[in-house]
């Protein structure tokens, strides 16, 4: 059930991306947002009940929630025009919180591919917290290109490999080792490619 949450995680983090570039109205994302977040306290709340005490489920599933409560921020706030300040901050909450579930996975659950994809969150998340809570604005197409490509690296992509059984049978420290490896030249190239560039409004 939380390979499903983690496909539309990456469908919500695509159409967050396409709206800071511009591509989407930010209240018809607003709706969006509000579908996951909604999926995102179901899942964790329905696998942690089926868990009976299992700790590694519970701590693999109490994660989500920090999304959760993300996308029902953002899609509240937008919807009602509140400032974003409060949801920057608890994004930077969230990015702390990642280092955090990142060293979980490396660690406890041995999982090093989702150990590097908490990292990718971090670092998204921490973006969040520069451009809506310290309105860093010269950001927005950065964190926007940035956004769209995580919402496919880090969600749809694994969790369709997951369902269809491929992820597990690839050696899952080179798949770590990749998507680090992505993540860094990646995000490093589209900095220079994005700096000074504000995204167009939707229309």
């Amino acid at each position: 059930m939380g390979d499903v949450g983690l496909l539309y995680v990456g469908a919500v983090l695509f159409m967050n991306g396409l709206m800071l570039l511009g591509l989407v109205d930010a209240r018809a994302a607003a709706l969006f947002n509000l579908f996951v977040g909604a999926l995102q306290v179901v899942t964790p709340t329905v696998l942690i009940i089926g868990a009976g005490g299992g700790a590694s489920t519970i701590l693999s599933a109490s994660g989500l929630y920090l999304f959760a409560f993300t996308y029902l921020y953002v899609g509240i706030g937008t919807l009602g025009g509140f400032d974003t300040t409060g949801v920057g901050y608890f994004s930077l909450f969230v990015a702390i919180m990642a280092l955090g579930y990142s060293y979980a996975n490396f660690q406890i659950l041995k999982d090093a591919p989702f150990g590097a994809i908490w990292l990718y969150w971090s670092f998204l998340w921490f973006l969040f917290f520069l451009l809506l809570g310290l309105k860093r604005d010269h950001l927005t197409a950065y964190v926007g290109w940035v956004t769209a490509i995580e919402g496919w690296v880090t969600g749809a992509v694994p969790a369709y490999l997951t369902l269809t059984g491929f992820w597990k049978s690839w050696n899952q420290n080179l798949v770590a080792i990749i998507l680090a490896a992505f993540g860094v030249v990646v995000f490093a190239a589209l900095w220079p490619l994005t700096r000074g560039r504000t995204a167009r409004p939707a229309e």
